[in-house]
């Protein structure tokens, strides 16, 4: 059998990306940042990566004057990381 991954996910700092977001209702640009050691072009190349894929969705707002964007993860995006850890999972088990 062969293993197919999502093309979207197999960048590391998009999983981590995700990886964060399926622990949080959404975080913000700055935590994502410090959290997954990216810079700010970076992660601003990666979110719009997943946003374009229908994984993360992608908020600014104005909070006490200063910009604030944040990202939470969607339904689609939910169901594309777990399947790709359940394909991991296949991988790591043997089953072919």
């Amino acid at each position: 059998m062969e293993h197919s991954f999502d093309a979207v996910l197999l960048s590391q700092a998009r999983l981590g990306i995700v990886s964060v977001l399926m622990t949080r209702d959404d975080a913000s640009f700055t935590d994502l940042k410090s959290l997954l050691g990216l810079t700010q072009g970076n992660l601003g190349v990666h979110l719009r990566k997943l946003e374009e894929a229908g994984y993360v969705e992608v908020r600014k707002a104005f909070v006490e004057r200063k910009p604030r964007t944040t990202a939470a993860i969607t339904a689609a995006g939910r169901a594309a990381f777990l399947a790709h850890v359940e394909q991991l999972g296949r991988i790591a088990g043997g089953d072919s």
